[in-house]
């Protein structure tokens, strides 16, 4: 009778496993682009990190899908944000990398159906920014967010 429960004991700790493994969302290793590969192969140039210039994308639960940063090219004064995923690589799913320019009305985005970045660039020079990201499921049914809804950057 021992042995039967304790094999039941190791038969339950594989199935957990199973289910913990089937239940989180598709991860690969990791992203294979950085954030200055997106910009630069995208736009093109040579791209620097910005002070403020990055937020964790989070679920409304607080679960990490990626990351979403702000950059500069000082050579063109254009700002780049770039959304990275770290779940759901390789699969596409609809993506948002979004840049609000100081004195324009509307934000620029990028939106569309990506397997690892969303990447979105404008004018900036001597102007302040904000910036989102999103990641969405590959079904849709749920997303997660970053951003920075305050002025920054400036110059």
């Amino acid at each position: 009778m021992k042995k039967y429960i304790g094999r039941l004991g190791v038969l339950g700790a594989v199935v957990m496993m199973l289910m913990a493994m089937f239940s989180a969302p598709a991860q690969a290793a990791a992203n294979p682009y950085t954030r200055f590969q997106a910009c630069a192969g995208d736009f093109g140039g040579s791209w620097s990190d910005t002070t403020d210039g990055h937020r964790n994308v989070l679920t409304p639960s607080g679960s990490k899908w990626g990351d979403v940063y702000l950059m500069y090219n000082s050579a063109t004064g254009y700002n780049c944000v770039v959304v990275l995923k770290s779940t759901y690589l390789g699969t596409s799913s609809r993506m948002v990398a979004g840049l609000l320019i100081q004195g324009e009305s509307n934000w620029r985005e990028e939106d569309d159906n990506f397997s690892y970045y969303a990447t979105v660039q404008g004018p900036a020079r001597d102007k302040c920014v904000q910036y989102d990201g999103f990641i969405w499921s590959p079904s849709g049914a749920s997303r997660a967010h970053g951003a920075r809804y305050s002025w920054g950057n400036c110059g």
